[in-house]
């Protein structure tokens, strides 16, 4: 196959996915690229050594991660003022090590074909799995653009991530594109000698999709024992006036008038990460400004703020946090970030890496929270208590993170954020995409407040209730039920995902067995 057509493959399936997972609802159901997206890659990895496919899979994943995080240019160069070409250096460089997973995986695939092509169709599902697992964790770990959170508007089908979580869609996608390739390989195959038969990988994707989607019925509906009334403010601050002093009084004035037109009917009322453009505890003068809100409204309010700590040698430190203040202005609780943005909060290996400062402009360098934090407060005439857990940002992209906050007894789920970095991008809508798993997944719903969108309700089988326009200013009011069950993901976390890692490991050391045994058998013949 000449280069040209290597490349023209490549980028058809770098589109495919990339549009798959833009999350866009506009009517048109990008998702479904996803079940084909696959299929020009596996093509260009017919009849070529392990380390050609390796490249190939990268050219692939590195056009394919070039257009699924393109919105990082506008991140760093438009509000963190990186200069532009630096900007789309360090994008391309961030797509090249997201494109290697790709590499990897088409490695392993051609591996497999050329060792075990009878379990090719059911390891390549698994290695897949195993790679998005390991982006999840490695290196602080980066799970945006997975390729099952292009499913986020088939709820009948994605109801199967309450036990395997985001990665078992992402199963499901695989093993149809490889089934349908090897049926379209085997189908246009000139070789009378065919020994390979598709029925079987094609029997067993039609039933795990049948059972898939059968389960997903079945959990289809929510019998909610009582439920909230939220009301969420998108006030639409702009990133480059966030942190300004003389813009301080005007956003505060915004967030007043759009908190009365919701108060009224809530019980409970969110504003988005860094709400506050000042620290919270620190400056009592604006501080009383929130609180006497919180009063008037006479409802709970949880909105973000940095909060100043020091450590133990005087040495200040800030925590991105999430409060909770009780209808009489008074903190009644406060969760802090645990899972910071890697050069967008902190450095990491700053001793190595100290000639880099931030890569977006912030307010100072943060430290990491304690971990899970539940929020709690009284409602209804009984004082009946309901407990929240928070995620902030960045956060909400980790599957087993929200699945602590849910497994510490969370009566619903949180998120607030401050997408304005992203710009007028698909980057909001992927975000917001990703939530609607991390409710299915806990079968718990979710609130979702961010300054400039997507902001909105979701119910615990991931149908959204309310989700606004970005770059908008608007004010929501929705109810979502409360005491969600918990589920298999739940209660035992990314078991899926491990079965896959250690499938995959078994497969390829069966493939290195089955190398060792051919090489003993050719020298063997050689000496007789």
């Amino acid at each position: 196959m000449s280069k040209t057509r290597v490349w023209c493959y490549c980028l058809l399936a770098g589109t495919a996915y990339s549009l798959s997972v833009s999350n866009l609802v506009d009517g048109i159901p990008w998702g479904l690229f996803a079940w084909i997206a696959l299929l020009p890659l596996h093509r260009v990895l017919v009849g070529v050594t392990t380390g050609q496919a390796f490249r190939r899979g990268w050219l692939a994943g590195f056009l394919t991660f070039t257009g699924t995080m393109y919105w990082v240019v506008t991140a760093m160069h438009l509000y963190g003022k990186v200069p532009l070409p630096v900007s789309i250096v360090l994008m391309l460089l961030l797509a090249g090590y997201l494109g290697l997973y790709v590499g990897l995986y088409a490695w392993g695939f051609v591996r497999l074909e050329q060792r075990w092509p009878a379990a090719t169709w059911i390891a390549a599902p698994c290695l897949w799995v195993s790679l998005e697992y390991t982006r999840t964790h490695a290196f602080s770990g980066l799970p945006w653009g997975l390729l099952g959170y292009s499913q986020f508007q088939w709820l009948s089908l994605i109801q199967v991530a309450n036990v395997t979580a985001v990665y078992g869609v992402s199963f499901l996608i695989v093993l149809v594109n490889v089934s349908v390739f090897l049926l379209t390989r085997w189908v246009l195959t000139d070789n009378p000698q065919r020994t390979f038969r598709p029925w079987l990988p094609l029997a067993v994707t039609v039933a795990a999709l049948l059972g898939a989607w059968l389960y997903g019925m079945s959990q289809l509906h929510v019998s909610p024992v009582d439920r909230l009334t939220v009301g969420i403010v998108q006030a639409n601050i702009d990133q480059a006036h966030k942190w300004d002093q003389a813009y301080r009084v005007e956003t505060l004035e915004r967030y007043r008038r759009l908190t009365e037109t919701v108060s009224p009917r809530s019980e409970l009322i969110l504003w988005p990460e860094a709400a506050t453009p000042f620290l919270f505890e620190q400056e009592p003068g604006y501080r009383s400004l929130v609180t006497e809100m919180t009063k008037n409204a006479e409802v709970p309010l949880v909105f973000g703020s940095p909060a100043l700590r020091r450590q133990s040698d005087g040495t200040p430190y800030l925590l991105n946090s999430a409060y909770l203040l009780n209808p009489s202005g008074e903190i009644s609780g406060r969760y802090d970030k645990q899972h910071l943005v890697p050069f967008g909060e902190y450095i990491p290996l700053q001793r190595i890496l100290f000639f880099l400062d931030k890569l977006v402009v912030g307010i100072g360098d943060f430290e990491p929270g304690p971990g899970p934090t539940l929020l709690d407060f009284e409602r209804g005439p009984d004082g009946r208590h309901t407990r929240f857990g928070v995620a902030i940002c960045f956060e909400v992209i980790f599957p087993d993170l929200v699945r602590r906050l849910a497994l510490e007894g969370a009566n619903f789920l949180v998120t607030i954020t401050n997408d304005a970095w992203f710009g007028n991008t698909v980057a909001p809508h992927q975000h917001f995409g990703m939530v609607v798993f991390r409710a299915v997944e806990n079968h718990m719903a979710f609130a979702r407040a961010a300054n400039t969108g997507v902001s909105g309700l979701i119910d615990p089988t991931g149908r959204i209730l309310t989700a606004t326009p970005i770059f908008v200013e608007r004010a929501v009011i929705g109810s979502v039920p409360l005491g969600a069950p918990s589920t298999v993901y739940t209660r035992f976390g990314d078991v899926f995902a491990w079965t896959c890692v250690i499938m995959t490991l078994i497969l390829l050391s069966f493939t290195r067995f089955i190398d060792s045994r051919f090489s003993t058998r050719r020298k063997g013949a050689r000496h007789a």
